[in-house]
């Protein structure tokens, strides 16, 4: 990226007051990136225990598959979930708050007595999987999130601040050549003043 400026005393300066805001911002951005990475991973083997605890309490009914023909698909449902938004490392991600469920009537004298623990178990295993994705989308936003701030570290370190500081120099060597040019003129016109002046006394 070609820094675009002027060789003057108001370019350098305004190069200057620029390559001191990255330079500033620079180690604010790193420790984002290292919080944000930790996040995503931490995110990350959250949404993966979550799995494998649904995956293992799956396992752990594996007993009770006969039984589930006996249960009625329609005794418990989801009506809604509720999400509340949390900040991690400075961006804002959802949690899983509250799941509503909805029970339909049932005779309990009639129907089987693990019916109860029947709608116990579901209403856990959905809770594990709902709370595993919502982790798994919490580790996406926070990568997400990570790869743009790693770019900007990239962008003010690899290009911006080098790219200022070339200008500014630049700057700097041109003044200083204009200011030698300007002296050695000078000193040329002196000379010649001086030397005529003693010609004129002769």
């Amino acid at each position: 990226m070609a820094i675009k400026f002027q060789y003057n005393k108001t370019s350098l300066t305004n190069l200057g007051k620029q390559l001191k805001v990255r330079k500033n911002a620079l180690p604010t951005l790193k420790n984002k990136e290292s919080a944000l990475r930790l996040s995503v991973l931490a995110a990350k083997k959250e949404s993966e225990k979550l799995a494998q605890e649904l995956d293992d309490a799956m396992k752990r009914y594996d007993y009770l598959a006969a039984l589930w023909n006996e249960f009625e698909p329609g005794l418990i449902k989801i009506t809604d979930v509720d999400l509340k938004t949390v900040k991690v490392a400075g961006v804002k991600c959802p949690q899983l708050d509250e799941v509503h469920y909805e029970l339909a009537d049932f005779n309990a004298f009639v129907k089987p007595a693990w019916f109860a623990d029947g709608v116990r178990i579901l209403q856990d295993l959905t809770r594990l999987g709902l709370e595993s994705e919502v982790y798994e989308q919490k580790r996406k936003i926070l990568d997400f999130q990570r790869k743009k701030t790693t770019q900007k570290v990239n962008l003010y370190e690899k290009v911006q601040i080098p790219g200022y500081q070339e200008a500014i120099r630049k700057i700097k060597r041109y003044m200083e050549d204009e200011e030698n040019l300007s002296k050695a003129s000078s000193k040329i016109v002196k000379t010649r003043h001086a030397e005529e002046e003693e010609e004129a006394a002769v």
